[in-house]
Parts: C-alpha cells; structure tokens; sequence
C-alpha cells in the first residue's frame, strides 16, 4: 500500500529550508472491536447525552467549558477558541540541536517519516549526515492541523524521523515513586550478584528483530474469527459513508544552499531560545487532576472499541 503524504511543508533551521513531506511511520494493528445493534446489525454510534438528566441533546444545544475551581466552569466561544490557535506555519521549525542521548524515551509519542519534496534531496542529506556526525538531533515546533507540538528531528539511516514530543507539564515526576538510589552499592548490591545479572543480560542478548515478536491477542482473535467465516457465520452490516478530506500543499522553494548557511552563521542564530514560564493560574493547578477525568470519559466515549 503506497503511503499518503500527511503533512508537506519545509524544515528550516537559520536562513535554510528543506522542502519535506510526512508520511506516518505507524500502523495501528491491534483488533478493531465495534459497537452492533444484535436486533438489526446495525453499527451503534456515540450519543450526546446530558449526565444529569440521561437525555440526549442536540449539538446545538452544547457549548465548550474549562473548569476553573470545583464545580466552577468558564465557558468558551467557538470563535474564541479559534482565535486561540497557533497560526498555520507549514514549517518545522528548528529552535536548536541537542545530543541523542538528551532525550529520555518517555517523551517520545508519535513518529512520522519525512521525506524531501521539489529536488530538496541535497539539502536534506547534508543535514541528516551532519545530525550524524555530530551526534545531535533538532528540537523543533510544528502545526499540525491547528495543533502546536514539540518534535525531535532525529537521523535514522536513509531517513530524517519527525518524532513529536510530549510537553514538560505532561510528564509525571518521578519524585513520588518509591525509587532505589542509583549505583550499585548504593542499592545494597553486591558484586557478586551485579556480576551473575551481568552474565544473566548477555546470554540472553540478541540482534533486534521487531518480526520475533507478535500480538498473541489479536492473532489468536484473527484466527477465531477467520474459522467463524469459513463456518458461514457471517453477518451483513451496512456502514455509513464517510468522506476524508486531503490537503496539499506545495514545499518551500530552495536557493543557492552554500550562501544560506554563510548567511546563516554570519547571523550567529544558533543559541536556542529561553522558554518563557507560563503563569500559574487555578485553571492550571487543577489541570493534572482533570486529565485523569477527561481519560476516563474519552475511554467510554468512542464507538469503536479497540482491544488493549
């Protein structure tokens, strides 16, 4: 299956710009579970339900909140929202490089492929072999679809992967756990036993294959519900139509490549930017306990059901 271009854009990182389009690296391949009527095998969809009452309502009838201290809501405007959005860019901007090894996985969410467009092909190999070289990666900010995200440009053989990031805030900290302190004989471990571990790791120490490893779940449901059509239990069921939309749009055109990187040194734009400290507001403070709710809702929200 050819893959669909996602996103297209430019990467620009001082006067530099690298025309490019996303491609995800992803594929969901858990099982799909959906929601039927078992009197008519007809699909069941989400309704807008009032949670006091139990009585559906209108979408016209609803209005976006965020609750500002217990059981206090601000309510929102459509156009208000909107105007809340980050304006549309098309650029991946880069706002400085770190090394590969700054990064812990915990903040690594979502990885696209990027590609380059419009005979940007030199360009790109030029910063993806530096990145190699100097073993960094680029910190960057992107839109996608009116959303604002944090992403790691990282070199992956061939390839320049587009990873998002999770924000600061949304990261837990670790203070809370019950850790043991690092360093062996800080933990209380002996040599003997660091040793036997040690011996344990490299017995069992191997190449990486993701192909050795399978969904047991989804594999042994694949496997019932392939014999259930073969026995001719099947059921007909008629889905809506549904239309998905596409959005092109062209690459950034690229000069003269040697005398954007002069430009660009001579502007000494390298330093990466402060971030600025967001003021802290009730609405703020409250945010980690309202995601455990929001979660728990969205878990019941979606008609279709995907297995864990």
């Amino acid at each position: 299956m050819a893959s669909r271009v996602l996103w297209k854009g430019a990467i620009s990182f001082g006067l530099v710009h690298i025309p490019v389009a996303l491609h995800s690296a992803t594929s969901e391949s858990g099982v799909d579970f959906d929601w039927l009527d078992k009197r008519s095998m007809d699909p069941v969809g989400y309704k807008r339900i009032n949670k006091r009452t139990g009585k559906e309502i209108t979408k016209e009838n609803i209005v976006k909140g965020v609750e500002y201290e217990d059981g206090q809501y601000v309510v929102l405007s459509e156009e208000e929202i909107k105007s809340a959005y980050p304006k549309t860019t098309q650029t991946i901007e880069i706002e400085s490089f770190v090394p590969n090894t700054d990064i812990p996985f915990v903040y690594l969410e979502r990885p696209y492929y990027v590609a380059p467009i419009n005979k940007g092909q030199k360009v790109y190999a030029l910063l993806r072999d530096t990145l190699l070289k100097t073993q960094r990666v680029g910190i960057a900010r992107v839109i996608i679809q009116t959303k604002q995200h944090l992403a790691v440009l990282v070199p992956s053989g061939p390839a320049l992967i587009l990873n998002l990031l999770r924000w600061g805030a949304d990261i837990r900290s670790l203070e809370e756990l019950n850790l043991p302190p690092v360093g062996a004989k800080a933990a209380g471990i002996t040599d003997k036993e660091l040793a036997m571990a040690k011996q344990l790791v490299d017995d069992m120490t191997g190449k990486w294959d993701p192909n050795q490893f399978t969904d047991s779940f989804k594999d042994d449901i694949m496997a019932l519900v392939e014999r259930k059509a073969k026995e001719g239990k099947l059921e007909s069921v008629e889905q809506p139509e549904e239309g998905e939309e596409t959005e092109s749009r062209s690459g950034a055109k690229i000069i003269d490549l040697t005398e954007l990187l002069q430009r660009s040194l001579r502007k000494g734009g390298g330093d990466a930017p402060k971030a600025k400290a967001a003021p802290k507001t009730k609405a703020s403070a409250k945010a980690p306990a309202r995601k455990k709710t929001a979660a728990k809702s969205a878990s019941h929200s979606p008609a279709r059901r995907r297995a864990a």
